[in-house]
């Protein structure tokens, strides 16, 4: 890794000298929009016909307290988050159109962020991210081609700070409900003989979570240098953190609940963690295991070189390392795995070993603590070129990515240990993912009125596992997948305060590891999109209205159940559909600004088959799970005073079910929250340039809502031999009722 960095910082210096002895643009670019040029290649134009939303550094820092970047987006159309912890700091999650992180491609200056195996976004890794976003625009529908793991119905795509001209530093601190406090530094020194700059953030976050035991600590740093010079601009952008999080991520499920001897009335106990539970031979109570946690680390490593040649041409190269390491602790409790959560785990058989005998008495099971680790390194390469005129507006780009992750599981205590020794493992596999992507986007300009869209790409992969999987089982996968994507669409100028567009995108995206863990034989899925909305705006006044018809083959979508690791299990479900309405709308009124968006939505599956009781059952059209049919939210800000803010923001989301078959047992119940964000900003004439204290106060009605959870079956043949019996099961995920976070930021 080091050798890498080196590389990095001598392959930047080396482009310097180049830029400096060859540079011949003589234009007055702004830095700013160099800085732009970082993520053109994923972003679309205002009158693309892409429904996509905007979101500045100022509409994120009125309400960045320390929370993670989903619970920052959750007032967008079409946007569900839920937080593990209940409070919206640690695991956090966000679905866009009922799509979950699994299918939602998020990059950052460019380059891809998604893991590579899971498919998956992990928030968690983003410590205070959010206090070094400069801009980021979330894209709904397929969008447009962008790098790394395809946009299966919505992608994110961050920008980090922009260079600054003038030299600045800030502090900020904040505190709140749940013994939350989150501290940050930043700096910049500004343009230095209006060249080079060196910009930093230092932050720590620490809570202890709405859920019972829920704690986070999160550290983490993000330092960046850029040279510019007239069309250059290179940046090496470093960041990454450490999180310790306790495990909350199996939610509570009533019947494990009672079986452990808690009271398993949610409305009562809602708080309660079983994560990490001890109990005696007898199953009493005995306490919890402390280190019941996620210990996870993550470095980036960015090297953007972007490059003006002409007023025509422009290129930009994006380098990337991520190295990550980490593992979660576990209890094994031998009687909690094998009499409450029906595994066995805690068997001799489960760890290889052979039954002995203890004080005359045969033992074959045992409690144990166990570390299951993950350690990856992950290689990014991105070219785009980029050439426009009065008419045409072209990029063509390339990516291939690389990554390798060790997977292996280490025993630190045994009941029993016998011969083994501290970190043996007895587990052991990896995985190899390599990832080619190529796409080449147009915007023809036909006249004032029409502008004409297409965008190609193509993808080709390749994914390899070898070893043993946490479950003890040989995993190995040797598969090539090559997808092609086109989009195609227009943008209709009706007048010069509102336009139509249209547009067609097909996306193919492959299986994850979990879903080959849970089913050998999953397929890619794939999907059409087609788009059409209506963009107004005045003065005072803009209205975005879109209409959506997303039709899916073998759409990989949640079952409800939780795999080992408590991720949700996914699996192909034939044909399916997303049909839906969003309209959002901006009103400016004198002193107050409202901002309503409404999503209508129907999601199904079109045929669904089930085994109830032994006999298979054709359900027919069938809710897809975590797709609820009505999401809305709204903002009221009153500018009350000369810098001060006062916003009400509100948020509801309809009934969703868990589960794919529509069981009554797996339904989620409509909620209806609201939020008070206050922002005052005090400019002394001393020290400080500017002063902003900040205040939120969360779902203020103190409504106690559920925003995601678990559904399962099992078929019970042995109760009444001879009769198969279905047994449905759920848990929750409680989010936290009234809390507070105030915080200031001081400004030199």
């Amino acid at each position: 890794m080091k050798n890498l960095f080196l590389f990095l910082v001598l392959f930047a210096l080396s482009l310097i000298a180049q830029a400096q002895n060859n540079s011949k643009v003589k234009d007055s670019t702004k830095t700013e929009k160099l800085d732009e040029v970082l993520v053109k290649a994923v972003r679309v134009d205002a009158d693309s016909p892409i429904t996509h939303t905007n979101v500045s550094k100022e509409e994120l820092a009125k309400r960045n307290l320390g929370q993670d970047i989903p619970i920052l987006l959750n007032f967008l159309p079409s946007v569900v988050t839920t937080s593990d912890a209940g409070a919206g700091i640690g695991y956090t999650g966000i679905r866009i159109r009922g799509i979950s992180g699994a299918s939602t491609n998020v990059t950052i200056n460019g380059i891809q962020y998604n893991d590579a195996e899971s498919l998956g976004t992990f928030w968690v890794n983003l410590q205070d991210f959010s206090s070094s976003v400069e801009n980021l625009q979330v894209q709904r529908g397929v969008g447009s081609s962008t790098n790394g793991a395809g946009a299966f119905g919505a992608s994110v795509n961050i920008l980090t700070d922009a260079v600054a001209r003038e030299s600045n530093a800030e502090t900020s601190h904040s505190f709140g409900s749940f013994n939350t406090r989150r501290h940050n530094v930043k700096f910049s020194t500004g343009l230095l003989n209006d060249k080079v700059e060196i910009a930093g953030r230092l932050s720590q976050i620490k809570s202890d979570g709405y859920i019972d035991r829920a704690t986070s600590d999160l550290k983490s740093y993000f330092l960046q240098g850029s040279y510019v010079n007239e069309g250059t601009l290179i940046k090496a952008v470093v960041f990454g953190g450490h999180e310790i999080t306790y495990q909350s991520w199996y939610g509570f499920n009533p019947v494990d609940v009672a079986a452990v001897g808690a009271n398993p009335n949610i409305d009562e106990n809602r708080r309660f963690n079983i994560s990490g539970i001890q109990l005696d031979d007898e199953g009493n109570f005995e306490g919890f295991y402390e280190n019941q946690v996620d210990n996870y680390k993550q470095d980036h490593y960015q090297l953007h070189w972007n490059q003006r040649w002409d007023n025509n041409w422009s290129t930009n190269l994006g380098l990337n390392y991520t190295y990550g390491r980490g593992f979660f602790e576990e209890y094994v409790d031998n009687y909690y795995y094998s009499n409450v959560f029906f595994a066995d785990d805690a068997s001799f058989d489960f760890l290889g070993k052979e039954p002995i005998t203890v004080n005359g008495e045969t033992v074959d099971s045992q409690d144990y603590i166990r570390r299951r680790w993950l350690d990856n390194d992950f290689y990014v390469v991105n070219a785009s070129v980029n050439y426009k005129n009065d008419r045409i507006n072209s990029i063509t780009g390339v990516s291939y990515s690389s990554y390798k992750g060790d997977h292996f599981g280490e025993l630190i205590w045994e009941q029993y240990a016998g011969d083994n020794n501290f970190g043996d493992r007895y587990y052991d596999g990896n995985g190899q993912k390599n990832d080619f992507n190529a796409f080449s986007k147009i915007t023809y300009r036909a006249n004032d009125k029409l502008s004409l869209y297409g965008d190609v790409q193509i993808r080709a992969i390749s994914y390899q596992t070898s070893g043993i999987n946490s479950d003890l089982d040989l995993f190995e996968i040797d598969k090539n997948f090559n997808f092609f994507n086109p989009k195609l669409g227009f943008n209709y100028n009706l007048d010069s305060k509102s336009d139509l567009y249209l547009s067609y995108a097909r996306a193919n995206r492959e299986p994850s590891r979990g879903d080959f863990e849970n089913n050998a034989d999953v397929k890619p899925e794939s999907l059409n999109d087609f788009e059409m909305g209506w963009r107004y705006r005045n003065k005072n006044i803009g209205i975005n209205a879109n209409a959506y018809y997303m039709a899916y083959n073998e759409q990989l979508v949640a079952t409800g159940a939780l795999d080992n690791s408590g991720s949700q299990i996914r699996d192909n479900t034939g044909e399916s559909y997303r049909l839906g309405l969003e309209v959002e709308a901006t009103v400016v009124l004198n002193k107050v600004t409202l901002q309503p968006n409404v999503t209508l939505s129907s999601n199904k599956n079109r045929e669904t088959f089930f085994k109830r009781d032994g006999v298979l059952q054709n359900l027919g059209k069938t809710d897809i799970a975590f797709s609820p049919n009505v999401v809305a939210a709204n903002a009221i800000t009153l500018n009350a005073a000369p810098n001060f803010n006062v916003s009400l923001l509100s948020k509801y989301v309809g009934e969703q079910f868990m589960s794919n078959i529509e069981a009554e047992g797996s339904k989620l119940d409509s909620y209806f929250t609201n939020d008070i964000n206050l922002v005052y900003e005090i400019k002394p004439k001393g020290i400080f340039k500017s002063i902003i204290l900040t205040g939120l106060i969360n779902n203020i009605f103190a409504e106690e809502y559920i925003s995601n959870g678990f559904f399962f079956t099992f078929d019970d043949d042995f109760s009444n031999p001879g009769t198969v019996t279905t047994i449905e099961g759920a848990g929750f995920y409680p989010q936290a009722t009234t809390n507070f976070l105030v915080g200031a930021t001081f400004k030199f």
